[in-house]
């Protein structure tokens, strides 16, 4: 019998350096309602990625009908009408030729990612792209050059060194969740046509948030990525994601993916939804919009207070820079006691000097929890 003293030792060092994450058994969930209760007020979640409010609303009696499961991968006997029909609406939604759903926005990129580069390839990968896109990087057989955050200079310059047969992909996310942030979209794709590089785009945290119908920030910039990859976990309010680029891509996918080849397709009744909430989301133009003008107004008030915002950051998306991992947990739990939720965001996911809590605004706040918001924010930030 293995002795599990060598990983113990490991999350005692988690828990010295303020890392070390405790599975939650809803303590910390009613506490926050407690607190909130306490003070009459609303609890506001600004923890979650849900921007439009789908996530806790109600589905048609027809859609909850549908089958829960799909039986199957889609390679077997896993495809249902409903699939279909939603691919094909993201295909008109993102402006792509084919799409292809996954189960997860993790498996998505570890399967299209990992899938696409082949050995002799090089992919130009940010540095602060999301963990699936590094572990799809890495599982690829091609090699990695990492450029700093949104440096459009520094991919350029990894271009020109690149040889002229080499096999190019330059992968970005369009909207950062831990910073956000964006990178200059229109100069990358410039750049990648320029050297004939592939441009991927992680649109993640931007469909259903920004854009003509919330078709995402590639769309608002009038460019189009050689890969686009979505989730349906965000802004839509449900579960799993998308791959969207050429058929001859897609073909490639349903065949050589293994996130997508080995897992059993998206349950029917769950791609219902998601078809139910897209449609929804592309007239959504008034959550867009107060969403773009509640987070404006939430920096103004921190940033006037003195409150260290990320300044490169826009959108529903406002980090609040604390600098140590013991500071960050205690900024959460003290907002906690206001009936407010918000994470502590910690190495990995950041470097160890930028820790912060990451508070997203969701479009069914209203002016008053913005302006409480701030308020607590400060109010606990100066003590």
């Amino acid at each position: 019998m293995i002795d599990w003293n060598f990983l113990e030792t490991e999350l005692e060092n988690f828990r010295r350096g303020g890392l070390y994450r405790e599975p939650d058994n809803g303590s910390v969930r009613q506490s926050w309602l407690r607190a909130a209760e306490a003070q009459g007020r609303i609890p506001i979640d600004a923890s979650s990625n849900d921007y439009l409010g789908y996530a806790a609303g109600p589905v048609s009696r027809e859609t909850y009908r549908g089958a829960s499961g799909s039986g199957a991968s889609r390679l077997i006997h896993g495809t249902r009408p409903i699939h279909r029909a939603l691919e094909g609406e993201i295909t008109t939604w993102v402006d792509q030729p084919a799409t292809l759903l996954f189960a997860s926005g993790y498996a998505a990129n570890v399967g299209a990612i990992g899938s696409m580069a082949q050995s002799g390839d090089l992919v130009i990968s940010d540095a602060l792209n999301h963990a699936s896109i590094i572990d799809g990087c890495q599982l690829s057989r091609a090699e990695v050059a990492v450029f700093r955050h949104a440096d459009i200079g520094a991919v350029e310059s990894i271009l020109r060194l690149k040889g002229p047969t080499r096999r190019c992909w330059v992968v970005t996310e369009s909207y950062f969740s831990m910073d956000g942030d964006s990178p200059d979209l229109r100069a990358l794709r410039s750049i990648c046509d320029q050297h004939q590089a592939a441009l991927v785009v992680d649109e993640a945290h931007a469909l259903g948030v920004f854009g003509a119908r919330g078709s995402g920030l590639c769309n608002q910039n009038g460019i189009k990525p050689d890969i686009l990859i979505g989730t349906f976990g965000k802004a839509l309010g449900a579960q799993g994601a998308f791959v969207a680029s050429t058929t001859v891509f897609r073909n490639w996918l349903w065949n050589r993916a293994r996130s997508f080849v080995y897992s059993t397709a998206l349950s029917p009744m769950l791609a219902a939804v998601v078809h139910e909430n897209l449609t929804r989301a592309q007239q959504d133009e008034s959550g867009r919009a107060w969403l773009e003008a509640a987070g404006s107004e939430l920096r103004r008030l921190l940033m006037n207070a003195g409150v260290r915002v990320l300044e490169s950051s826009y959108g529903p998306i406002v980090p609040i820079i604390l600098g140590t991992p013991e500071r960050a947990v205690a900024i959460a739990n003290k907002l906690i006691t206001q009936g407010i939720l918000v994470q502590a965001i910690r190495p990995p996911t950041v470097a160890a000097d930028s820790c912060r809590i990451r508070v997203t605004l969701n479009s069914t706040f209203s002016d008053e929890q913005i302006r409480r918001l701030a308020d607590s924010i400060i109010r606990v930030c100066a003590e």
